[in-house]
């Protein structure tokens, strides 16, 4: 990285190089891809566990989405494997599904109690927790793990 001073002679940047920086936005335009995938995922599992079965309405409900806007998500679901096609039937998610529920799941849990330990209010931790969560990589996952001990 270059380095940025106040004198026009030294002038340096913490800018990455165009490499770098470009691996960045891959990055995050590759997490904002899954981000959907994974949100209703996990609303679909967390809906399993308190209630009898999940509709696309439940979730248009919890997402602030039309009905419509459920169904075309589900349909790409259905067709990445990741719900089961039951027409009529309550919204149940396979094998992969469940894995990437899981792992969506417990990263949110490692980044809300992590925002909390640094004395984030718990509101706000679960709000910011929820974007954070489809954005952190695998080795800031696991530093936060080790801070939480």
């Amino acid at each position: 990285m270059k380095k940025i001073s106040d004198t026009p002679q030294e002038k340096t940047t913490d800018v990455p190089s165009v490499e770098r920086h470009a691996r960045n936005f891959l990055r995050v335009r590759d997490a904002h891809r899954r981000e959907i995938v994974e949100d209703y995922v996990e609303m679909i599992a967390e809906l399993e566990r308190t209630q009898s079965d999940v509709r696309t309405g439940h979730l248009a409900e919890r997402f602030g989405v039309s009905h419509a806007t459920v169904t075309n998500r589900i349909q790409r679901l259905v067709g990445e494997g990741l719900i089961e096609d039951r027409p009529y039937q309550p919204l149940v998610l396979t094998a992969t599904g469940r894995s990437i529920a899981e792992t969506s799941r417990h990263r949110h849990i490692l980044v809300r109690d992590f925002l909390i330990a640094l004395g984030v209010d718990p509101e706000c931790a679960e709000a910011d927790a929820e974007g954070i969560e489809h954005h952190v990589s695998k080795q800031t996952l696991a530093a936060f793990a080790r801070f939480m001990g």
